[in-house]
């Protein structure tokens, strides 16, 4: 059973994970409308994986008999001024994401819950690959400036991205 702190700290993430579904999904619209194909593939797989992470929280929460409190989930930024800012923006957005989960981390340790910590390890070590992720990309950006040669090339790369479909109780 989840004590009442864990708990909403865990409906809190559930709502921080929903969050990063609609940034990314925001994203993915973007890229579409500058005719990006492979950039907005990209995102709305990263949306989906957001997705994912969000159910995973969804089924600990049930699972530990909790209860999910599911709150507003605030609109996204919608608009960015060309690739490199968005993907700024999701390498900015990747760590507050990882701030969070060792937060989370901190306060399993604190309560003494060693079961979420054991939960949160999953998503410790998929924040690194996230970053890492989002990291190379936008340095793949920086390096070719907005080249157009160089954003066609990147977005057909991009584009070749598949989609790894996860059972949201995979941990």
């Amino acid at each position: 059973m989840l004590n009442e702190k864990v708990e909403k700290a865990l409906n809190d993430q559930l709502n921080a994970e929903s969050f990063s579904a609609y940034l990314y999904l925001s994203m993915s619209a973007y890229f579409e409308s500058l005719n990006l194909k492979g950039f907005a593939s990209w995102m709305n797989i990263q949306a989906m994986e957001e997705y994912t992470h969000a159910r995973k929280f969804y089924d600990y929460i049930l699972q530990r008999g909790g209860s999910i409190i599911l709150q507003p989930i605030e609109g996204p930024q919608t608009s960015w001024n060309n690739c490199e800012e968005a993907f700024e923006a999701a390498l900015e957005h990747e760590r507050y994401i990882t701030a969070r989960i060792s937060s989370l981390m901190d306060l399993s340790i604190e309560e003494k819950d060693h079961a979420v910590n054991i939960f949160l390890q999953w998503f410790v070590t998929e924040q690194v690959e996230e970053e890492e992720n989002v990291g190379n990309t936008l340095e793949q950006i920086k390096m070719m400036g907005e080249t157009k040669q160089g954003i066609y090339m990147l977005d057909r790369e991009l584009g070749q991205r598949q989609a790894v479909l996860q059972d949201s109780t995979d941990a």
